[in-house]
Formats: structure tokens, C-alpha cells, sequence
């Protein structure tokens, strides 16, 4: 990970080496802490954020699921995260990451006395799945391990401890020599991968799951808008594993992974085994999107 020089943490920029917190943080001890994933890419017309409001949406909603009360309003989370980038001198795309935390102060289970502490880091990042696996695709593992249950947790929520399930699917997935992981619901049906949802193209029709099984996805979002302007056929349905090892092509969605094809799945070769003509027609869309050269959409930046 490339430094930056500062970190913005409850309302100040504190230099990236300083932006420590104490060891009995309670986010640490019990994982109740939420996060977001959010991407400015370097435009013509300079460095943009994609989609803030909605991300900072989306994380103000993950701290009400997890009853945490932010410290800071919508705006002022925003607000945070253009100050950071115009502090740090980014030359390439940036990755952004927010976090509402539980600080140091009470210990046990009960939180609700916990102080709430909010960190905003930034980073230099390319791509998440590799710059290889955006054109040629990756090989995928469906994990064994389940998908956290809507029964025992709340995937709405982008919080901490729900990523110990990817972290230990993604590990099994890459010792077993694939790239990523595919997770199924505890029902059998394709749900997400560790860290991105899921899409599948059969005879023309681009498929993904509902969001029964996974986070509300701001990429997949942008590539169901995509699809309906290419008048795409699209079906939000189930999908089983073996529909998956039939499917022309596939692909994953995500703030890091962008659009990364899938070409192997469990070892059988997804379509011709290379990025599909459809997934190719949705990158290089939603690559247009975010580096703002479709006017359509570029009220979805925010310029720095």
C-alpha cells in the first residue's frame, strides 16, 4: 500500500504515520465498526470521486443497522472526503476508505457507551483483481464456506465483522491456486463473492441475483443502468452453481474489482474462456462512466 501524507480522523487531517488508535478499541475486541469502499479516478478534467453521495449513504445506513450513531452528517462525511483528497497529492486513481468506529472507553459487549470515532484514509490503488484479470478474467473457487445467513447476520451492512466469512473464503480460494471466491446462500444459490456481486450472461440476457444474500451493490447498480441503456435484457433472479458452469460469461462487480470477467469456475471453462463480448461491451461502459466521457452520467462525479 502506497502512503498518503495525511488521514482524516474526527475532523482533522493527522499525518498517515500518527493515525494510530489505542489497543482496546472496542471495534477491534468485537468487530462492530462499518466501512465503505469508494473509487476517484483522474479525469481530464482532474481527480473525481464516483458516487460519493451514494456511498456515504450506504455507510451512514450500515451504522444505523449496527446501531452506531455517527458523529457526522451526510454532508459533512462528504465534505471530509474531498478535504482529504485535495490535501493528498494524487497522481493516479484513489481509493477511498471511511470508517465509523467504536473507540477505546468501554469494554464487554454492551456498546451503546462506546465512544464513535471516524477515520477517512486514502490511498493510491490500481486494480483490485489485477490489470491482467480486467482483460483476461480470473479463475474462481465456489467456497466452501456459506454466506453469512440473513438468519444470524445483517449483510446490509457493510460491517467489519461480517468480512471474517470473505477473508476466510478468499484465503481457501487462492491456497487452492484460484483468484477469488464464489459464495453460495445457505440455500445453495449463488449469493457473492468475497468482496463483489455476482453476473452471469446466457443467450443474451444478463442475470444477477437479487440483494436477498448481499450487499447492496453501488457497481452492480451502475451496470443494470448500463444494461438497460444498451437495451439489454436483464433478469434479477436465483442462480445455482451449475447454471454458473453453463453461463457464456460471467463476471464480477464491485468499487475494487470495477468489472473483472470470470473464465473459470471450479474448472470449467466459463463460455470461450476469455472476457465475453457483453462483459467487454459493460467494461468499457462503465470505464466511460467514471472517467467522466458519458455526459449521461457525469452528475455521478464529484470533482476535486
Amino acid at each position: 500500500m502506497e502512503k498518503a501524507k495525511y488521514i482524516w480522523m474526527d475532523g482533522k487531517l493527522t499525518l498517515w504515520d500518527e493515525a494510530n488508535v489505542h489497543v482496546l478499541t472496542h471495534t477491534l475486541h468485537y468487530g462492530n465498526g462499518v466501512f465503505e469502499g469508494t473509487r476517484a479516478y483522474q479525469t481530464k478534467e482532474g481527480l473525481a470521486i464516483f458516487r460519493l453521495q451514494d456511498h456515504t449513504k450506504r455507510l451512514l445506513n450500515s451504522a444505523k443497522i449496527t446501531m452506531i450513531k455517527s458523529p457526522y452528517s451526510q454532508k459533512e462525511l462528504e465534505n471530509a472526503q474531498i478535504e482529504l483528497l485535495k490535501s493528498n497529492d494524487f497522481k493516479s486513481n484513489v481509493y477511498i476508505r471511511p470508517l465509523i468506529y467504536l473507540g477505546y472507553g468501554v469494554m464487554g459487549l454492551y456498546h451503546i457507551n462506546a465512544p464513535v470515532n471516524v477515520a477517512i484514509a486514502a490511498w493510491e490503488w490500481g486494480s483490485y483483481l489485477g490489470d491482467e484479470g480486467l482483460q483476461n478474467g480470473i479463475r474462481v473457487k465456489i467456497s466452501s464456506f456459506t454466506r453469512n445467513s440473513v438468519k444470524s447476520t445483517m449483510g446490509k451492512a457493510k460491517a467489519a465483522a461480517n468480512y471474517l466469512n470473505s477473508q476466510m473464503a478468499k484465503f481457501e480460494a487462492i491456497d487452492c491456486g484460484y483468484e477469488e471466491a464464489l459464495l453460495l446462500d445457505d440455500e445453495g444459490f449463488v449469493a457473492e463473492g468475497s468482496g463483489e456481486c455476482f453476473f452471469i450472461v446466457r443467450d443474451g440476457v444478463l442475470i444477477t441475483p437479487p440483494n436477498d444474500n448481499s450487499l447492496e451493490s453501488i457497481t452492480q447498480d451502475t451496470v443494470l443502468k448500463l444494461a438497460n441503456d444498451f437495451d439489454i435484457p436483464v433478469e434479477r433472479r436465483r442462480i445455482t452453481r451449475d447454471e454458473v458452469f453453463i453461463a457464456d460469461e460471467a463476471f464480477f462487480t464491485g468499487t475494487a474489482a470495477e468489472l473483472t470477467p470470470v473464465k473459470e469456475v471450479d474448472a470449467r471453462v466459463i463460455g470461450d474462456g476469455k472476457r465475453g463480448e457483453m462483459t467487454k461491451k459493460l467494461q468499457d461502459a462503465y470505464f466511460d462512466v467514471v472517467y467522466g466521457r458519458n455526459e449521461k452520467y457525469k452528475h455521478l462525479l464529484t470533482y476535486i
